[in-house]
């Protein structure tokens, strides 16, 4: 069982199929042909012809099982949005939220933030916060630093939350954040562009296994990938290299995912395709 915690369905550039629908469709076969079982869908702080609401992914996946829509949250948010959202977390539409520090000029612990805290508590679904590098080089990444999460990760203890990857370059600060709070996780989604690199696949690798020997628990990391900004293919090569037991693989993979957005694992791709037939 493999869940990637962290996909979109934007359209970045211009040879990406231009309709929600296609690029489903290309979602779903990168899924079959790489062993993925489910994946959550991360709707954008923007809405426009490339980047869909989360409303308009959930209904665009409301028969799709094993693709889950977590909604991205942008500071700049009205009262009918924040209406929208209790909405789709009230009927289970939605499995989490997400916030977007750096391509957005604020801090995670920003008070205007507040009433979409009150929301992960209320419906009891994880807040993923963007951290590190951004892709677009107009990003202000002074707001994404993992340090900041702290902050809001102690004062908000009955909410959990999602360092998004790993901080990227900020990995051992990172760590340092999910290894003192106990409501604080880290996903590896997005160390790179595309696929890995011989030279920076081996030094991600050497990063990873410090995380993982020397700070933080496995259970407390997510598999994801961020595509269709990074390879599917590479990502699972990456973690099959990985020198840890099998055991911490699987938690990493789907178990700690499943857990945390409490996903049915019945719900994956091959199953669904098997009930359709």
């Amino acid at each position: 069982m493999i869940i990637d915690c962290h996909t979109h369905l934007n359209r970045y550039t211009e040879d990406q199929k231009t309709t929600l629908p296609e690029r489903i469709e290309v979602l779903e076969l990168e899924m079959r042909q790489n062993r993925v079982d489910i994946a959550l869908v991360l709707s954008s702080y923007i809405v426009n012809a490339s980047r869909p609401s989360a409303l308009e992914l959930v209904e665009a996946t409301k028969n799709l099982p094993y693709l889950s829509v977590v909604a991205g949250v942008s500071i700049n948010y009205k009262p009918e949005d924040l209406e929208g959202l209790r909405s789709l977390l009230r009927d289970r539409h939605i499995v989490g939220l997400k916030l977007y520090p750096g391509y957005e000029p604020f801090f995670p612990f920003d008070p205007r933030l507040n009433p979409v805290y009150d929301l992960a508590e209320e419906f009891d679904v994880p807040v993923m916060i963007h951290s590190g590098d951004t892709f677009a080089p107009s990003g202000k990444v002074k707001y994404a630093h993992p340090l900041h999460v702290d902050e809001v990760a102690v004062d908000r203890r009955k909410v959990n939350f999602v360092i998004c990857h790993m901080g990227n370059p900020w990995i051992t600060d990172t760590t340092e954040i999910v290894y003192k709070n106990p409501n604080v996780f880290a996903d590896i989604s997005g160390l790179v562009l595309g696929n890995f690199s011989d030279r920076f696949e081996k030094y991600m690798a050497v990063k990873f296994q410090e995380i993982v020997l020397f700070g933080v628990d496995p259970e407390k990391l997510l598999y994801g990938t961020d595509w269709p900004i990074a390879s599917m293919r590479s990502y699972l090569n990456f973690v099959d290299d990985l020198r840890t037991p099998l055991q911490e693989k699987r938690a990493i993979l789907h178990s700690n995912a499943a857990r945390l957005f409490k996903l049915s694992e019945d719900n994956s791709i091959l199953t669904a395709r098997k009930r359709m037939f």
